[in-house]
This record gives structure tokens, sequence and C-alpha cells, in this order.
């Protein structure tokens, strides 16, 4: 998205007024070919530049001040030989694993030029990317606009509005990308679509990105090199820095991803088909789509496992009981799929370790994942998965 700007040369201001200006004929002695009128169009603005890098240094500053986030140990009985670890995402400062994405994606629109000041960033989010994305628009100073399914948890729609941004709702979840486009296009604003973004924007092969930090914090564990890595997928941006990353240091660790009930991922992975979709929407906010997104890189998946949504839940109630905190359903969703894995480990009689992510804090969720009231209402019902999850943790094995 090119722009020209009050700065811009008298040349690049002509051209973009439409106002056409021949230049003078100039003939060579010997050809006679005549140069054309506009050959040297000079955009360079030094005010816009000035802008940009103090953008820039802005984002990149957010990250000198912010600490790693902690990998934690799952209490798991010492005797199984297997070690589970949840690296903490919801510590960054806008409590997600969005803030990595979110901050990705800002610097690769602002050293694309696409982003300009004074005019709106939009997206299409199920709320952490867009309370994520909210606070960085607030820190470079342009306006936030988050297309987002009217079912988002009321505490995402509050972190939103606090970070400045504003909140643009749909009714049906597979039109926020249409209306987040168009809303771009009529404000002269940005459409960031992390759905098609997020698998690019991110430096993989290092540079302090998740899975580096991941192995760097396992270095001195009694297993060091995971079994798994298990991740759950929204857009499929974390998924693919993790499996690109893995083959690129020569890693043997698996990458497992977890699938929520509505999700075209995990029909998609399982049969070649990028074309997939759902004829419902995930209920698990900030994971599963109805469609297969553009930065879901199937072939670096090794494995998937579909989760049940009532599994996901059972699994952060156990988390809570294990550990004393709660988390959102998408950190439940890769959790169950972790067990399921420690329990095929302990069986096979292996020995290692896996580590999972938690992706957000269970705090954005107590009108939704910690409401009775709200899961009676959607029919998720988790007593069995919850005894089933008791079980496992006296005898290792899942059921």
């Amino acid at each position: 998205m090119r722009f020209v700007s009050a700065g811009a040369s008298s040349v690049g201001a002509v051209a973009s007024s439409g106002i056409s200006h021949k230049l003078e004929a100039m003939t060579d002695s010997h050809d006679h070919t005549s140069v054309p009128a506009e050959d040297d169009i000079d955009r360079y603005d030094p005010q816009a530049r000035q802008w940009l890098a103090g953008a820039i240094r802005a984002v990149k500053s957010d990250a000198n001040r912010s600490s790693d986030t902690h990998l934690l140990h799952v209490p798991l009985p010492s005797d199984w030989g297997i070690d589970l670890y949840l690296k903490d995402e919801s510590s960054h400062p806008t409590g997600s694993l969005k803030h990595r994405l979110a901050r990705s994606l800002f610097l690769h629109a602002l050293c694309n030029g696409w982003i300009r000041p004074g005019r709106p960033v939009v997206e299409a989010s199920s709320g952490s990317t867009a309370v994520s994305e909210a606070y960085f628009a607030q820190l470079i100073g342009v306006p936030f606009i988050a297309v987002m399914a009217r079912s988002t948890s009321a505490q995402k729609i509050s972190l939103i509005e606090f970070y400045g941004g504003t909140c643009h709702f749909v009714d049906n979840a597979n039109e926020v990308y249409e209306v987040a486009a168009d809303l771009a296009a009529e404000s002269g604003g940005h459409y960031m679509d992390q759905f098609t973004y997020a698998e690019r924007a991110t430096d993989w092969r290092g540079n302090n990105n998740i899975a580096e930090s991941i192995f760097d914090q396992m270095s001195s564990e009694t297993h060091p090199e995971p079994s798994w890595i298990i991740a759950t997928a929204g857009t499929g941006g974390t998924s693919a820095t993790l499996a690109r990353y893995v083959r690129y240091t020569g890693r043997a660790t698996g990458i497992c991803v977890a699938d929520p009930d509505n999700s075209a991922f995990f029909a998609g992975w399982r049969d070649h088909d990028p074309a997939a979709t759902t004829d419902q929407g995930s209920r698990i906010e900030g994971i599963g789509r109805q469609r297969v997104e553009a930065s879901f890189i199937a072939s670096s998946i090794d494995r998937m496992m579909h989760v049940p949504d009532a599994a996901a839940i059972a699994s952060i109630q156990l988390l809570e009981t294990l550990m004393g905190r709660r988390a959102g359903a998408s950190t439940g969703t890769g959790l169950w799929a972790a067990f399921r894995i420690v329990s095929q480990m302990k069986a096979a009689g292996q020995t290692g370790s896996l580590v999972s992510l938690i992706c957000d804090p269970g705090e954005r969720y107590l009108d939704k994942y910690y409401s009775s009231q709200w899961l009676t209402e959607a029919e998720i019902d988790a007593t069995g998965y919850r005894e089933r999850l008791d079980e496992f943790m006296t005898t290792g094995v899942l059921k």
C-alpha cells in the first residue's frame, strides 16, 4: 500500500495529482529516441520516514523491556520419567501468546510501508490478537478497529477498548475477513490480515521466537530436547514457527497440533484438503477456524489430534487443581493432547519431555469457560473427561 505524503518531492506530488507534465524531448544525435515523460518519480518522504523510525523503535523497545515468558513444570508423578512443561505466554504485557504475533505483524507491516500515520489498522480477530494489536496501535499512535464475532468474551472486548481500540461486531464469524478488508479500504487504513501473514511475519530461524526460547529454557532440564511440542492453531503461525525451527536446527522433536470441535484444520490436514470447511464455528476462542487459513502450513505438522471442547474444559479445571492458576480453553485443548501423549509414552515404556503452551489467562473467560451457566447453555459437560483425568493422574492411563 503506497502513498504520497505532503513531504514528497514536487515530481511525486505532481504525479499524484493526476496532472501530466511532459518533459522536454531530449534527442540523441544518433538514434533520436525520446525519453519517457515520467521515468523518475521520487516518493521519498523524510517526515514519513522519521515517523516510521519512531514507530519501529517503539515496537522494538516493547520487546526490550519485556523479559522472556516462564517455562512452568507441571507436577506429574516422578516415577513416570516423563516431564511436562507449559510455556506461559499469558505473562506478556497484553496477556497472551498473540502478543508475539501482534509485534511481528506490526513490524512486518511498518517495514512494508503499509501502516501510515493517522490511518487506522483493521484486524479480523476472535479477540486476543485484537487486544495485542490494539496495544501496539496505541503505542505508535494510530487508530485500531477490531472486527469480531458478537460472541467474543466481554473481558476481551473491554481490554480492546482499554487500549483505545474500537470493536466492530458481526453475527457470522465467517464475515470477519470481508468486513475488515472493506473497513480498511473505506477508511484508507491497513487490513493487517493475521490469517495470511502470521506464518511469514515471524522470523522462524530464531531471533528470540517462541521456538528458540523453548529450547534455550529446556537446555538444563533432564530431557532437554522435547519428544513433542504441542500447539493449537488459530492462524497456524505458531505451529509453523515451531515446525520450521525444529527442522532448521536439526531437532528430532515432533510438532503436534491439537484442534477443537468445529474446526477445519484437523480435517484439512487429515484429508490433505486445504479447501476443508465446517458449518459451525469453534467455541474455543482463539483457535479453530471454519476454513483452513493461509498461514496453516499443513506439510510442516507431524501430528494432529482432535480434542472435544468438554475435554479442553476438564483440562483447565485440572490445571487449576495442579497449579492454582486459570487458563483459557485453548490452553486446555493443547493440555488434553499433551496428557494423551504422556499416557501413550508411559504405556510404551518411554521417558522424555513434552512442552505445551498457556495461551492466555482464564480471567478473560469468567463469563464463559468458568461459568456453569454458560457451559450448561452450550451443552458442554466436562464431568466425564474430568473423571478420566483424575484417573490418569493416579494410573498414568488416559482412556
